[in-house]
């Protein structure tokens, strides 16, 4: 019987360090996804300085965490700045975005109702 697994992308049984599993690449936004679909979305980010993700909404809480670096992130308007071991969490359909003040890593978690 052939094993199923969740979590795609990674490694299994293995210590890893989540920061080096996506690579920083001049001028482009790096991504790699752990998990797709509903009740939960985890995809690993690489920012370069400058790039951003245009102010959106989503209809599920999407909680950052920040892996390397900082980002400003917008909330309902609102602006922080979110550094390395510190996280935010974006409520579902309310407009955010972010911007790489310098490069950095995400780990991006996105929790959906399935009610």
């Amino acid at each position: 019987m052939e094993e199923k697994h969740f979590i795609k992308n990674i490694e299994f049984a293995r210590p890893l360090e989540l920061e080096s599993l996506v690579d920083y690449q001049e001028g482009r936004v790096v991504s790699r996804t752990l998990a797709q679909g509903r009740p939960i979305s985890i995809t690993l980010f690489a920012f370069d300085r400058g790039e951003e993700i245009s102010t959106h909404s989503a209809p599920g809480d999407a909680m950052v965490y920040i892996l390397d670096g900082r980002s400003e992130i917008t909330i309902g308007g609102e602006k922080f700045i979110v550094s390395k071991g510190e996280t935010i969490v974006m409520p579902a359909n309310i407009p955010h975005g972010l911007e790489a003040v310098e490069r950095f890593k995400m780990l991006l978690i996105v929790v959906f109702d399935l009610t």
